[in-house]
């Protein structure tokens, strides 16, 4: 093997898997390596196979073991840069370049990032849509019971498909928080993901109605574009904020980390830019203390990545993943054959070349995409609210 590989073909894949469509990027070299990537814009995946196709135009021919050049040229070589759609394609080839050049070097990708720092990647489960109030409880005790030792919960009136009336969720959410940490002491971690459907005021209420001590941390409470609304809201409570998986770029978390606003970051690597901006927001993370909290919601891919992020890096917390009952099917293991696989509560880091994931290549081809659009939630006057 010559030390360049030239890219003869990058093709995207939006499939329906389980659920959900996922948006998966293979791109393929001269001396027949490939690797797979993943992005993470659910819902808008013909949106990001324009943008790939549109990259594939100028990519082939270049050198895929120069990743870090590649991924300036794709973000600095036109005038509208940057943004969701177009950071997702990013993303997704940044990661399949990564899984080329751990094949062509025989490494795993952490070693490719700093070499690793971890053995098993801790993860947290959540309860899950449907259950609420003593619902919710019971399932926190039955994930305890399999061994996790960091829970998220999610507000009442989470799995509406039509109406969110967000006075209406604080109330019972708090109580039942508040009665959560009762049952299941102190040893335990508690989290709640509001998915930015509060106002700042409303999610001032809501943590006013929550005993000192009841979370550990508060995901996406409000909506992320004015960093002010936040800094605002962190004068009213002392409860860890847990930000980022919308952010497509190392710019967008910039003010939260600078100005100390939260504690946790929600980084999804097939938003943010593939791995190699990944690693920058976490080194940026390390030197104020935040903690790695990666986004992790849809297929292998990108659950492989996200681990080999979580390897290499000092500052990481807990991985998102889901409890082997919740059968959404986005692990399927007749597209993937060879994924990661928890063991327990952890993920063992894998020590295969790339990211140690197989796609069967010919069963994506046979799938179908399906238009999926997310609920479109309103209030009981009629105006539109967040999902």
């Amino acid at each position: 093997m010559t030390t360049k590989l030239r890219i003869t073909a990058i093709k995207p894949y939006p499939v329906w898997v389980g659920t959900r469509n996922q948006m998966l990027v293979k791109v393929e070299t001269d001396q027949g390596i490939f690797g797979w990537g993943e992005s993470g814009l659910s819902g808008r995946e013909k949106a990001v196979a324009g943008a790939v196709e549109h990259y594939r135009e100028f990519l082939t021919g270049r050198d895929a073991m120069q990743i870090g050049r590649i991924w300036q040229e794709l973000y600095r070589s036109q005038y509208f840069e940057g943004g969701r759609v177009l950071q997702a394609a990013i993303s997704a080839i940044d990661i399949a370049l990564h899984d080329i050049k751990g094949k062509a070097l025989g490494v795993p990708v952490y070693e490719l990032l700093g070499g690793k720092q971890r053995d098993r990647v801790p993860t947290f489960a959540s309860t899950g849509d449907e259950p609420e109030g003593d619902a919710a409880i019971e399932r926190a005790h039955e994930l305890r019971a399999q061994g996790w030792q960091a829970i998220r919960f999610f507000p009442s009136g989470q799995s509406s498909k039509d109406i969110f009336e967000p006075r209406e969720s604080i109330g019972a959410t708090a109580k039942m928080l508040n009665k959560a940490r009762e049952a299941l002491g102190d040893d335990v971690v508690l989290g709640i993901d509001y998915h930015h459907r509060l106002s700042v005021a409303e999610a001032a209420s809501f943590c006013g109605k929550l005993g000192r001590g009841v979370l550990d941390f508060l995901e996406e409470p409000i909506r992320d574009e004015t960093p002010e609304a936040y800094e605002s809201l962190r004068k009213m409570t002392d409860i860890p904020f847990a930000i980022g998986e919308e952010f497509a770029s190392k710019w967008q978390f910039l003010p939260y980390i600078e100005r100390g606003i939260h504690q946790f970051n929600r980084l999804d690597v097939c938003n943010v830019g593939g791995l190699t901006e990944a690693m920058k927001v976490a080194g940026w993370s390390e030197a104020h203390y935040v903690d790695l909290m990666p986004h992790n919601p849809l297929g292998p891919v990108c659950t492989a990545a996200t681990m080999h992020l979580a390897a290499a890096v000092p500052n990481f917390a807990w991985l998102e993943t889901r409890a082997a009952e919740r059968k959404l099917g986005f692990d399927n293991s007749d597209f993937f054959p060879v994924q990661p696989r928890l063991d327990g509560t952890d993920y063992p880091v894998s020590d295969l070349p790339g990211l140690g994931v197989e796609v069967n290549e010919a069963a994506i081809q046979a799938q179908s995409f399906r238009f999926w659009e997310a609920p479109h939630l309103r209030r009981r006057d009629g105006s539109v609210t967040n999902w």
